[in-house]
């Protein structure tokens, strides 16, 4: 059978390519003015995506971790594998390569203090499916995180069928399973999908559900997403989101069946909903720490003040790392929160997705040193502050 595992970490991996960017005062349409010649430093190369981006500081936060994703047997695959071994020495046996098919790169644009633009191939994170999942290793496992379909074309085909598949497997195999989302090209294939009714399905069988407001809005409350990407115009979207809008979000999310609804809002922090006692009593391996307590909650968490931001690639897929160590490590719903924020705020530190991060004893103690908070800039209208912890309780029972 092998050795049991923490998590399997699943989905879709890549090749990130960032350059280093001067600051970009005129902000990134000046930077990338058609003509001009933009002279940068020298390039990160390191592996993106929530497989690494996940997976890699969960094992640094003291998790057993398998990794699955896919990769061409390309120059791009080759490099891809030799970053996994050199990270994780033995989880590159988790990796199907693909005779004939490319491998996927991103080119990371990150100005400092800029939101990033990424130029993406998805490659053969497309044809990645239900049987590139290792149902053997994930009956091992207390819990099986999954990332990105939009950017899996397999995986969001024939109405979602293959990723309903992958979660209703993980769900009879036993494992507590998690899923994140990624922000789709509007203009792509993942992007004129038809997202309600993918996730209707699949959410029955996830109990850590993890996207962004982004992503979720966009897909849930397309002409909310709409009027608020026109009320920001140049600016950030985030500016615009509102309490209301991720109360309404959450009460979906859990609606539909996760148990817990994590709701990463970039700079401005994490929100969480989570579902009643008897839903998060019936969870996989992995439990909560105590049930009654992460029930029935709904809590907006701001993020940790960081005095100088390399680059904020990978920032959500790190935070989701804190929040699921802090899980399977039976932690309070607050104290998950606060691991988050941590973990995400040490990705900052760096210009690649993960070298930032730091071992769980340092993180816990990051924690506990109760570092600065950001403000919250937006509406939270019905909502209350809680000064000693040092966050926001919801309108639904906190």
């Amino acid at each position: 059978m092998g050795e049991s595992l923490d998590a399997v970490v699943a989905g879709h991996i890549c090749l990130d390519i960032t350059p280093e960017i001067p600051p970009a005062g005129g902000g990134i349409a000046e930077l990338l003015r058609p003509g001009t010649l933009v002279q940068v430093g020298q390039a990160t190369v390191s592996t993106g995506g929530p497989v690494s981006n996940t997976g890699f500081p969960l094992r640094r936060l003291g998790m057993n971790v398998a990794l699955m994703g896919k990769c061409g047997d390309d120059a791009f695959g080759r490099v891809m594998l030799e970053r996994i071994r050199a990270e994780a020495p033995g989880a590159e046996a988790g990796m199907r390569v693909a005779a004939g098919e490319h491998s996927s790169y991103t080119v990371v644009i990150a100005p400092p203090g800029i939101d990033r633009v990424f130029l993406h191939c998805p490659g053969a994170n497309d044809t990645f499916g239900a049987a590139d999942i290792d149902r053997a290793t994930v009956a091992r496992a207390r819990l099986m995180h999954f990332g990105y379909p939009p950017l899996m074309a397999r995986t969001y085909a024939d109405g979602g069928a293959e990723l309903r598949g992958i979660f209703a497997a993980a769900k009879a195999a036993g494992a507590t399973t998690s899923l994140d989302l990624a922000y789709p090209d509007p203009a792509g294939p993942g992007g004129k999908v038809d997202w309600a009714p993918i996730l209707a399905a699949t959410l029955p069988h996830v109990d850590l559900f993890t996207p962004s407001v982004e992503e979720l809005t966009f897909m849930l409350r397309r002409e909310t997403y709409d009027d608020l990407a026109r009320r920001a115009g140049d600016g950030e979207l985030l500016a615009h989101v509102d309490g209301a809008l991720l109360s309404d979000l959450g009460r979906i999310c859990i609606a539909a069946g996760a148990a817990v609804a994590l709701i990463k809002c970039g700079y401005l922090g994490l929100y969480v909903r989570t579902a009643g006692r008897e839903r998060l009593e019936a969870l996989g391996r992995a439990r909560c720490g105590d049930a009654a307590a992460w029930a029935d909650r709904e809590l907006f968490e701001p993020s940790y003040a960081v005095e100088r931001i390399v680059s904020a690639t990978g920032a959500g897929d790190c935070a989701i790392a804190g929040f699921l160590a802090a899980f399977l490590r039976g932690l309070t719903v607050e104290d998950a929160l606060r691991t988050a924020c941590a973990v995400g705020a040490q990705n900052l530190s760096a210009a690649d997705s993960i070298s930032g991060v730091r071992t769980w004893d340092e993180t816990a103690a990051h924690v506990a040193a109760r570092p600065s908070k950001n403000p919250v800039p937006i509406a939270l209208e019905g909502w209350r502050y809680d000064e000693p912890a040092a966050h926001w309780l919801g309108p639904a029972k906190a």
